[in-house]
């Protein structure tokens, strides 16, 4: 039976520095929604009209040469990225140009084709987009970051 989920309420991203990483995600399309008490260890809200919503916290305290979960040799336990469902990546692709974010990889698989951006901190952030609903089998992608 499990849980009754409804769906995702919000991400937690850690970030060291909160105006370059609300500069990011605004460049994405979200809105700030309160951003208050971030050096007290308040998170800053964002909403993005499709309803996700980011919860960005801080101030980090180190500031680490890469992602810890994606770019070194060892692959410890935790969440590697986020994945946002676009209507036409190709628009998500031009809209990314426009503001200068450089892609860091793609990939595709089966109905999927996605590609990937990084924060100002490392963090993956994944857009996707599939031409049918099915969720298949992941398998194994090389071109993953």
């Amino acid at each position: 039976m499990g849980i009754d989920i409804q769906r995702v309420d919000h991400v937690g991203i850690r970030v060291r520095q909160k105006e370059h990483a609300l500069a990011f995600y605004e460049r994405l399309g979200f809105a700030v929604v309160s951003a208050t008490g971030f050096d007290q260890g308040h998170p800053a809200i964002l909403r993005h009209a499709s309803g996700v919503v980011l919860n960005l916290l801080g101030p980090a305290d180190d500031a680490p040469a890469g992602n810890v979960l994606m770019d070194g040799d060892a692959k410890p336990a935790g969440i590697t990225h986020v994945a946002l469902r676009v209507a036409s990546l190709e628009a998500a692709k031009a809209e990314l140009a426009r503001h200068e974010i450089p892609l860091t990889g793609a990939f595709a698989f089966g109905a999927l084709r996605a590609v990937f951006v990084r924060d100002p901190d490392g963090n993956v952030i994944e857009l996707d987009e599939r031409a049918e609903e099915v969720v298949e089998d992941a398998g194994s992608w090389s071109d993953h970051p």
